[in-house]
């Protein structure tokens, strides 16, 4: 069974007390696709993971790009950062083997670089159809394994037909604004909550972890709060 859907059956589970784990993402970030899995192999050896209720909330490295056609990826953060090329390739080549320790496989020369605040509102729609951890997934894979345009509406709705949810309304929502304010409004929440980097990580309100974090401890935090809290026992 694939991390995703296991994660997803998970998930699915009754329990009167679930621990909420919420995690500000953006589709765009190399780190947050690591942090996913390194989040899932902590669960596997979490024994309560079966009561984690994980949320995936919105958040933009960069809000106000905008298409570049033509423009590689290299050039796009050379540019932002005040940066050579060189040094966008060779910082995404150390991120390639990181990736690919966790059976990932990144491919920065087919990254197509567009705007995420489309790809953040089919993923509130895959929230809402109890979908959203195989959209995360997916959206992550076809950002940075296949090339695939965030910026594209075709594109978007064949992830959101691939994943289950329904083909009218998956169109209905890509091509029009439904879940904007949803999704503006969960970045706004992480600039309150001083959201500096993702993934972040909140576990119950009550504890936050930044970053692609080592598995083992991701599955510290999670024992901590779950110990820490009467509600669980």
């Amino acid at each position: 069974m694939a991390r995703s859907d296991f994660l997803a059956s998970l998930m699915r589970s009754c329990y009167l007390e679930r621990m909420q784990l919420e995690i500000w993402s953006d589709v765009m970030c190399p780190f947050c696709y690591m942090g996913k899995r390194r989040l899932e192999n902590a669960l596997l050896g979490f024994v309560h993971a079966g009561e984690v209720e994980i949320v995936w909330r919105s958040y933009q490295l960069d809000p106000d790009l905008r298409p570049a056609p033509g423009k590689s990826l290299h050039e796009y953060l050379a540019e932002r950062k005040g940066m050579s090329r060189d040094w966008s390739v060779k910082m995404h080549a150390q991120l390639e083997k990181s990736a690919a320790e966790l059976g990932l496989s990144y491919n920065f020369d087919r990254v197509v670089v567009a705007n995420s605040f489309d790809a953040h509102r089919l993923a509130h729609l895959a929230r809402r159809s109890g979908l959203q951890e195989r959209m995360q997934e997916r959206l992550f894979a076809a950002y940075f394994t296949e090339g695939r345009d965030m910026g594209d509406a075709e594109t978007l709705i064949g992830m959101g037909t691939e994943v289950g949810l329904d083909p009218a309304e998956t169109r209905t929502v890509v091509t029009g604004r439904q879940f904007a304010d949803d999704v503006r409004s969960e970045c706004e929440e992480a600039e309150r909550l001083g959201v500096e980097g993702v993934p972040f990580f909140v576990i119950d309100r009550r504890y936050g972890l930044t970053g692609a974090q080592p598995s083992e401890l991701i599955r510290e935090v999670l024992e901590k709060a779950w110990a820490d809290s009467p509600a669980y026992h």
